[in-house]
């Protein structure tokens, strides 16, 4: 890779790290080109984003942005998993660790807060972007409906009176 190459990388991952909400870091050794391909895969489905880059050059990327607190885990074999999701990246690296063993999650970071690998399967446990939105669109709604049904019903109420008194007097 020759100069110009290598500073064209280092500028678009500290473009990518700037902009990412969380980064997680992981050796891969040992796995295939089909399991590294699966990998991305998911991640591309879940909106993130694999990539392999020579540690030093990541490193240097790192420099500037507030996720700069992995650079100690860019040792050996590592790729890094990013996505603007906070959960997604995390949650895919931990799933595909459980069913592969190659994968070793070394932590990440999300924002200017450094997680350890049991801090990355903490933030894989949470509820997606998506679903998070979803339950807050479900919870404005419920009330919404209550508010109908409440106001709607005094009116109901009395149209069932005026309807009995008026029952009454064809009846009488």
């Amino acid at each position: 890779m020759d100069r110009t190459a290598k500073a064209d990388l280092v500028s678009t991952l500290n473009g990518v790290f700037a902009k990412s909400a969380v980064v997680v870091v992981a050796h891969y050794k040992g796995l295939t080109v089909a399991e590294m391909q699966k990998l991305r895969s998911q991640m591309k489905q879940a909106g993130a984003t694999v990539q392999v880059a020579k540690n030093s050059l990541a490193s240097i990327a790192l420099d500037g942005t507030d996720v700069a607190s992995i650079k100690p885990l860019l040792k050996g074999p590592t790729l890094l998993a990013y996505s603007s999701d906070p959960v997604a990246a995390a949650k895919v690296a931990v799933d595909f660790a459980k069913a592969n063993d190659k994968l070793v999650i070394l932590g990440g970071a999300m924002g200017t807060t450094a997680l350890n690998p049991d801090g990355v399967k903490a933030l894989a446990s949470l509820p997606s972007l998506d679903e998070l939105r979803a339950k807050i669109v479900g919870l404005v709604q419920a009330p919404a409906t209550k508010i109908a049904q409440v106001v709607s019903a005094p009116a109901a109420k009395l149209a069932r009176v005026f309807g009995a008194y008026a029952t009454k007097d064809e009846a009488a």
